[in-house]
């Protein structure tokens, strides 16, 4: 099972219904060809069964493309700005540079890109520290194809796909303190609200929509809001907007 985490994240009145489920099953309806979608994957995965699969899977699935497959975060770093992905698959436990590090100095080169760590760790570091490089979105390796593929559409989409255990920790951290906005943002009014629903899982659109403004307009916002939160993507300012402590999410 993953969560993508989505409309009411931080609401915390609730008990996260609005979180959504995804069945892991490999016999689950998988809906990744159900509307027209051209996502571009890089991979980044030393294991080479897990890359050849990953690679196979990507290959084979109508909407999706394989933009480069690479063994190590040094080849990632040399050749990804290159092929301008749309979506990466990373590993954290690389040779070399770690994956995390790798994200962090190739978020800057390509701030459209979506980052999706796919790896083997569940602890509170590798968690948090994946967040703030700046990835989108922290799968396990156990993730099933439908729940691998679903959580690039939805990440693609706005969204940010999580394994259910790691969604959990998220959510249990944020449930010890109320989203407040950091002291010093020097944010307008519509700023904040932009980044309220940001923070909620609203997508571009479901913003625009709940504001009565263009989406075009809402990238702006955006943009202002992560300059002046000194953050390069949507994961980094949510974690600013909720004060997520590193000692926040339990083991």
């Amino acid at each position: 099972m993953w969560f993508a985490i989505r409309r009411h994240f931080c609401n915390l009145g609730s008990s996260c219904s609005a979180i959504k489920t995804y069945d892991n099953s490999m016999n689950a309806p998988c809906s990744c060809n159900e509307t027209s979608v051209d996502i571009a994957v890089s991979i980044i995965e030393d294991d080479a069964p897990a890359r050849e699969m990953l690679e196979d899977w990507i290959r084979h699935t109508d909407g999706f493309r394989c933009a480069g497959v690479h063994s190590n975060a040094e080849e990632a770093l040399a050749t990804l700005p290159a092929e301008k992905p749309t979506v990466v698959l990373m590993d954290i436990n690389l040779p070399g540079m770690t994956g995390i590090e790798c994200v962090r100095r190739l978020k800057p080169l390509l701030p459209r890109t979506q980052f999706v760590m796919l790896t083997v760790y569940e602890d509170a570091d590798h968690i948090y520290n994946a967040l703030t490089a700046g990835a989108s979105g922290y799968l396990l390796k156990r993730t099933s194809q439908v729940g691998l593929l679903e959580a690039i559409k939805d990440v693609h989409a706005g969204g940010s796909p999580m394994s259910s255990h790691i969604a959990r920790k998220v959510v249990q951290s944020f449930q010890r303190g109320g989203p407040v906005i950091a002291k010093g943002a020097d944010l307008s009014p519509r700023e904040r609200e932009v980044l309220e629903l940001l923070a909620h899982g609203y997508l571009y659109k479901e913003i625009a929509d709940a504001l009565h403004i263009s989406v075009p307009t809402v990238s702006t916002y955006i943009r202002r809001v992560y300059d002046k939160l000194h953050v390069r993507s949507r994961t980094e300012a949510i974690i600013k907007f909720t004060h997520f402590p590193k000692a926040g999410i339990t083991e």
